[in-house]
């Protein structure tokens, strides 16, 4: 790498943690889509602006942000979701992962080759990739309080699991498009199917059971600071992946493998991750945006046509017209049910996924890339502006029910924030002072441990500014929040 390509590099990743940061609160607040903001940054620093990044799909560091990127995903994805729910949810899981996901991706795979003259393969590939719901771009609504819990939950199992669901139809059509054949001597499928179901999650479990018990021995024996404990769940995907690529097993299942032994075993190592590992995840998926918005993206208005126009439409609608009959049979209904339906977006995710043959070789696969971007592009038009708006509604008719802003946030209450010791909290109860003891654990940190502090509030940190308002807790009051 030359020295002006590095210093590029670098001034890359510090424009998107400048950028990220300085409108995060204008994030939070309007519902904005990230993504477009950091399309149109990567737009501005490629060949079509100040010409500073310039990758083709041939270029070796589009392979390593890739191929990072989507480890991070199925990484972050697996190592979020709460098992104990998930149980408790199966028949929401199950219809949203069975019919929800793979009807979605028979539709958009049927419309292309019918419309589009696709081999079989070729149009699996792109339904597969096409039916993946993107988590970056869904990841302001299913944080927004105002959500309605099922369809958070509905949303959030949608977008952290049916990549692992397709990742399999995406690569075996790669295997009958004869991907890999003179790299594998001409070796049979069976090898390629055992390397993907049994070697990649085995060592992907193997990997995560280990790193949990060896952390589990430091934490014990030395202690282990919080935020590192995010950089080691970061590190436990890497290694997975590299283990099982390794020795021929799929390196991409193996991550989400190692995220949900994670995700089962250790509380403590999710929940830090998703404290501190999370954002450090999300900068690069963020970075990754800017990559193919320098110049790869935009090669989807390269093939618009008046079939391609018409192919998009399908593959924008399959999925709403797959889930409202498929949410009904699985009781959801009402507003939940048409929520779900319409914010589906597709984006990094479906990228990522058609970017696997084009790194592999298969013949076409550009072409598969160029339709991918389109409908990804437009995705991000209507599925993103459709979220900033139902944020915005949303928001609005909360200002009109309240009325007002809380004091505490437009500042007009004090806010001190500092750590206190029980000897101190005992003696604040004693004094009989106006006390507020919240207990602010996370939801699977709660469930491992129901066990609660004498007269504290339940206060979940998702939706506690919510209920602290809805219970009229004083604002004059001393409030002692704990987490473990």
């Amino acid at each position: 790498m030359s020295a002006e390509s590095f210093t590029a590099t670098l001034a890359l990743i510090g424009i998107v943690i400048l950028v990220s940061s300085l409108l995060s609160g204008a994030v939070e607040r309007t519902g904005l889509p990230q993504v477009v903001i950091f399309l149109l940054v990567g737009a501005a620093l490629g060949p079509y602006g100040l010409g500073l990044v310039s990758l083709t799909l041939e270029s070796a560091s589009l392979k390593v942000i890739a191929t990072l990127a989507l480890v991070l995903v199925l990484f972050s994805d697996a190592i979020a979701i709460d098992t104990g729910e998930l149980r408790l949810q199966r028949r929401l899981a199950a219809a949203i992962l069975g019919p929800g996901t793979l009807l979605p991706a028979a539709l958009v795979a049927f419309a292309a080759w019918l419309l589009l003259g696709l081999s079989v393969p070729a149009s699996a590939i792109l339904g597969a990739a096409l039916a993946s719901t993107d988590p970056v771009l869904l990841r302001t609504l299913v944080r927004h309080p105002s959500m309605p819990p099922a369809a958070r939950l509905a949303l959030r199992i949608e977008s952290g699991m049916n990549d692992v669901i397709l990742l399999p139809i995406v690569v075996l059509s790669m295997l009958a498009l004869g991907a890999g054949a003179a790299a594998d001597g001409g070796s049979h499928m069976g090898r390629h199917l055992v390397g993907l179901f049994l070697l990649g999650p085995a060592l992907g479990v193997a990997a995560g059971y280990i790193a949990i018990m060896l952390l589990d021995q430091v934490r014990r024996r030395v202690g282990v600071r919080r935020d590192y404990e995010s950089l080691y769940a970061l590190g436990v995907a890497f290694t997975a992946y590299a283990l099982a690529e390794g020795v021929g097993g799929s390196g991409f299942l193996a991550a989400f493998a190692a995220g949900l032994t994670v995700a089962a075993l250790d509380v403590e190592l999710c929940d830090c991750f998703l404290d501190y590992g999370e954002a450090s995840a999300e900068m690069f998926l963020l970075l990754t945006f800017v990559a193919f918005g320098a110049s790869l993206i935009w090669t989807g208005l390269e093939v618009i046509d008046a079939r391609m126009l018409l192919f998009a439409l399908v593959a924008l609608a399959a999925r709403t017209l797959v889930l409202l009959p498929v949410l009904s049979a699985a009781g959801v209904q009402g507003h939940d049910r048409w929520i779900i339906a319409l914010f589906g977006p597709r984006g990094l995710s479906s990228l990522l996924l058609v970017l696997l043959p084009v790194f592999a070789g298969v013949a076409g696969s550009e072409r598969l890339f160029a339709i991918t971007s389109l409908v990804v592009l437009l995705s991000v038009v209507l599925h993103g502006g459709g979220i900033a708006l139902y944020l915005r509604r949303v928001g609005q008719a909360e200002s009109r029910v309240t009325g007002r802003e809380s004091r505490v946030e437009s500042g007009e209450v004090e806010q001190v924030a500092e750590k206190i010791t029980l000897d101190e909290v005992k003696a604040l109860m004693a004094s009989g002072a106006p006390f507020v003891l919240g207990d602010v654990r996370t939801e699977r940190s709660y469930r491992d441990d129901d066990l609660q502090a004498t007269g504290a509030i339940r206060l979940p940190p998702d939706d506690a500014v919510r209920l602290a308002r809805e219970m009229r807790l004083s604002q004059h009051a001393t409030l002692v929040l704990y987490c473990a």
